[in-house]
């Protein structure tokens, strides 16, 4: 296995810094235990350039969340500077990211999404008209933000607008989304490939950001309590998901599954958390994947996206993982890979 000098990248100056230097640390100590050299860049709000370079670094393993790290930002600087990295391309982070494009895309490209609406300030005055016979109750949340920060749930005008005002503390927009009494499932894609995937059971019944990092406020269920069938299907949507914002590497789709035929995707994340006891850890190490190995993996997809440095043929190739998955072998194929990994849970 090929040793490198690798830079991860955490902090950053988003609402989930504190998430990010847990996920840095935890990958920092993995792949040390792999034999790598890593270097801890923990990036502020200082020249982020300098600190690349300080680090000359072959790859980076991208450990950001949120704004800055996660919308494609930090990727075009990797690109600019030249240094691979983990995760999706420029484009594909960006879209992921933003939540009404995201959705737009998904509409697009006939994935279910739930219904929904974008208020600005400037809508408050007027949002009776705005929200019309939308209904209650709905999800308000920022256009632009990740581990659910700033996410209420509304029952009545009168939370529909503290809601709204709660999300523009965050962004300039507040996405309304038509709330749907569901099963929330999470799946952990690797390359195009599906890891499995995890059912979420947030006690309070809403899974925003104090149910995702309280200790014991959120039960998970591994594998989902879900027919095989319903897990196909799934499966495949999250696939289609991740295909329609052109998503790489490491990815995890959040989708509602209902008691009916219905299934829907709530969003891609592009650089899911990667703590020992994140969710798409949980689902590696159940398809076989342990901690370490699942990072060794990310790190062998790391790449550059945009053509600003020459033909691919002279860039330096990425190394191929010798891990490989417990069961039976399901690679990227349109209409057997859920299969597959439906038959293993």
């Amino acid at each position: 296995m090929q040793k490198r000098r690798v830079g991860v990248l955490m902090g950053g100056t988003s609402a989930e810094r504190d998430v990010s230097l847990k996920t840095g640390e935890g990958v920092a100590k993995a792949l040390e235990a792999r034999g790598h050299e890593v270097v801890r860049v923990v990036l502020g709000r200082d020249a982020i350039d300098g600190s690349l370079r300080a680090a000359d670094v072959d790859v980076a393993f991208i450990a950001l969340h949120g704004r800055g790290g996660e919308d494609g930002c930090i990727q075009g600087m990797l690109e600019l500077l030249g240094i691979p990295y983990t995760g999706s391309s420029v484009l594909a982070s960006a879209l992921a990211m933003d939540k009404l494009k995201a959705k737009e895309m998904f509409r697009l490209h006939n994935v279910p999404t739930p219904p929904y609406y974008v208020a600005t300030e400037a809508d408050l005055d007027d949002l009776d008209e705005l929200h019309g016979s939308f209904g209650f109750p709905v999800i308000v949340k920022p256009r632009n933000e990740g581990s659910s920060i700033g996410l209420t749930k509304a029952e009545n005008a009168k939370e529909l607008r503290a809601g709204i005002e709660r999300a523009l503390e965050h962004d300039r927009w507040a996405l309304v989304e038509r709330y749907i009494k569901a099963t929330e499932i999470h799946v952990g894609l690797l390359d195009g490939r599906v890891l499995g995937c995890i059912e979420v059971v947030p006690k309070s019944g809403l899974y925003d950001y104090a149910a995702k990092y309280t200790a014991g406020q959120t039960d998970y269920v591994l594998p989902p309590r879900i027919p095989a069938t319903r897990a196909r299907g799934v499966m495949n949507l999250a696939e289609r998901a991740v295909r329609a914002l052109g998503c790489t590497g490491a990815v995890r789709v959040d989708l509602l599954v209902t008691e009916g035929e219905n299934e829907y995707v709530l969003e891609v994340n592009t650089l899911p958390g990667m703590t020992p006891t994140s969710l798409l850890p949980k689902i590696a190490d159940h398809a076989g994947i342990d901690y370490a190995s699942l990072c060794d993996m990310i790190l062998d997809s790391a790449a550059l996206h945009a053509n600003v440095h020459g033909p691919k043929s002279e860039r330096k190739p990425s190394r191929k993982s010798g891990v490989t998955f417990a069961g039976e072998d399901v690679g990227l194929a349109p209409d057997s890979t859920a299969e597959a990994v439906a038959k293993a849970v």
